[in-house]
C-alpha cells in the first residue's frame, strides 16, 4: 500500500461482537501506511467488544462523522454489524459518502449495509456466501476475487 500520509479513514463497528480481524489488521495496515484512523460505533459506550474479545475504543460518536471530514469509510463485519443493517442513519451515512465520491468499503457480511443503502447497484462486490442473495437482490454482481 503506497503513503497515506494526510488522509483520514473512519471506521464503523458494531457495538459488540465486531469481527476482531477485520477491525484490527486493517486499523494496522492503515496507520502502518500514514493514515489517521478513526473508530466509530453506534454506542454510548467508550469501547467496543469484538467477537474474540478485543476492546476497540471509540474515538467519536456516529453522529458526528462527516463525509467532509475523512477520505473514507470502512465498515467491519461480525456478527454484531447486523443491528446496522436497517439502521437509517449509518445507511445515509454510507450514502453520504458515496455520494462525495469517497472511498467506501466493507468486510465480512458489513456489505449488506451499502446494498441496504442503495450504493452497489452495478458494482462488483466480494461477500460471504451468507449475504450473496442479499446483495444480488441488490443489482450488484457477487464475485469472489
Amino acid at each position: 500500500m503506497g503513503s497515506l500520509s494526510g488522509k483520514r479513514v473512519v471506521i464503523v463497528i458494531a457495538p459488540q461482537n465486531f469481527q476482531d480481524e477485520e477491525y484490527f489488521q486493517p486499523k494496522v495496515i492503515l496507520q502502518a501506511s500514514g493514515a489517521v484512523v478513526d473508530t466509530t460505533a453506534k454506542t454510548k459506550e467508550e469501547e467496543a467488544t469484538g467477537t474474540k474479545g478485543g476492546k476497540a475504543r471509540i474515538d467519536l460518536p456516529l453522529s458526528r462523522v462527516s463525509p467532509k471530514d475523512y477520505h473514507g469509510i470502512i465498515f467491519v463485519g461480525g456478527p454484531g454489524v447486523k443491528v446496522y443493517f436497517r439502521d437509517q442513519e449509518l445507511l445515509k451515512l454510507a450514502k453520504e459518502f458515496s455520494s462525495a465520491k469517497k472511498m467506501v468499503g466493507a468486510s465480512g457480511i458489513a456489505p449488506t449495509i451499502l446494498g441496504n443503502a442503495g450504493i452497489l447497484k452495478g458494482k462488483k462486490v466480494t461477500v460471504l456466501a451468507s449475504q450473496t442473495n442479499k446483495l444480488a437482490s441488490h443489482q450488484a454482481t457477487v464475485t469472489d476475487k
